[in-house]
């Protein structure tokens, strides 16, 4: 059995509530997860003083925990680099100073390997739309980037669990109605074509499990909500707890309690692998 806390949209900074913040530290401490998952928005502006709370929030997971971290749109100093035009990589650079070099990352334990793909570009190109709302907000996954993910799982034991860890949501938010990525059935339907069993992501701010029936196999979505004051539709606080059993994937989501000043049990959801 692997165990895997999975949080999302932190927002470290004004929106952050510290006592939901120490909640989670508690229950990362308490059970000792094989690994923690956090899949972007760390910070609320991509400030040093932001990164480096989150940076201390992540070392004391790391005490018991492996930990897999990507960056989220909120992470990207986008000004830096409007239209990918200027000092790209400076989009980044609070986040890789403080949080992680690598905005890629893989993280393989046994049985299970996790991929990070980088979906927060910050207002660019390819992410571009008619509506003016997507700017800066809207997620993108390139080919090339698919690829890169094809060969990190290759290179992995084939009854490995596959997993993508990545910011923005590929399924249409229950309240937002909106998409947080860009040409989602080409992006699932190349995860289909990988092999992944499952997608870690958040962005939306409302919690949901969800299952992609492909032809091959189906891929389970956990879309954590936020851990801050910015929870959409005054929806608590959450995260998902995820285990990864005998061909078996049950993702538990667990509800911030104002009453118990800490997280309890919410809905659950099983699915075959």
């Amino acid at each position: 059995m692997t165990r895997v806390l999975h949080a999302s949209d932190l927002h470290f900074g004004k929106p952050a509530v510290p006592e939901q913040i120490e909640a989670i530290e508690a229950v990362i401490q308490e059970q000792k997860f094989d690994v923690v998952a956090i899949s972007g928005d760390l910070s609320q502006r991509a400030r040093s003083g932001e990164f480096q709370r989150a940076r201390a929030f992540l070392r004391h997971a790391q005490q018991v925990s492996k930990t897999i971290v990507v960056p989220g749109n909120h992470d990207v100093k986008w000004w830096r680099a409007p239209l990918e035009i200027g000092d790209r990589l400076g989009r980044y650079s609070n986040y890789k100073k403080y949080i992680d070099e690598e905005l890629e990352p893989v993280l393989r334990i046994h049985g299970a390997t996790f991929v990070g793909l980088l979906t927060a570009h910050g207002v660019s190109r390819h992410t571009l739309t008619w509506n003016v709302r997507d700017i800066g907000v809207l997620g993108a996954l390139k080919k090339s980037q698919l690829d890169r993910a094809a060969k990190e799982f290759a290179h992995s034991p084939p009854d490995d669990w596959r997993i993508v860890v990545m910011h923005h949501n590929p399924v249409k938010g229950e309240l937002s109605q909106r998409h947080g990525l860009r040409n989602t059935p080409r992006v699932l339907g190349a995860f289909a074509d990988l092999g992944v069993h499952l997608v870690l992501c958040g962005h939306d701010h409302q919690e949901a499990v969800h299952y992609i029936e492909h032809t091959k196999r189906g891929t389970v979505i956990s879309t954590a909500g936020t851990v801050s004051n910015r929870s959409r539709g005054g929806r608590p606080s959450s995260i998902n707890v995820i285990e990864l059993g005998e061909r078996k994937i049950h993702v538990a989501t667990l509800i911030w309690s104002r009453e118990k000043s800490g997280f309890v049990a919410g809905p659950e959801r099983s699915f075959a692998a």
